[in-house]
């Protein structure tokens, strides 16, 4: 399994791809496929069928997850799309912004 360096609940930054500059949060991570799906980025139609949950069908608009390398995290701290570095503190590890070294987590 790969490690990743966004969790699920985090605050994203596209920084490249057809939505590139727009914020969100994280909804999904899918960490074999080195994905993860960001809140109103890539959106794209899908076809329902028909169900007992939706008897009308139809087409619903939904997030399609999108490469992670195309997401920097957004400090909470600064505010600002930051790299993220790691650090052990009291025995285990802690996500820390680059720009401002506070830790994020």
């Amino acid at each position: 399994m790969t490690k990743m360096h966004v969790k699920t609940g985090d605050t994203v930054k596209v920084i490249a791809g057809k939505d590139k500059g727009k914020q969100g949060k994280i909804l999904r991570c899918v960490p074999s496929k080195e994905r993860v799906v960001v809140e109103k980025v890539n959106l794209v139609k899908k076809a329902m069928r028909p169900t007992q949950a939706n008897p009308s069908g139809g087409i619903a608009t939904m997030e399609a997850p999108i490469a992670v390398s195309n997401v920097m995290l957004v400090c909470p701290k600064c505010n600002e799309p930051s790299r993220v570095s790691h650090k052990r503190e009291e025995g285990h590890m802690v996500r820390v912004c680059k720009k401002c070294g506070k830790n994020i987590d």
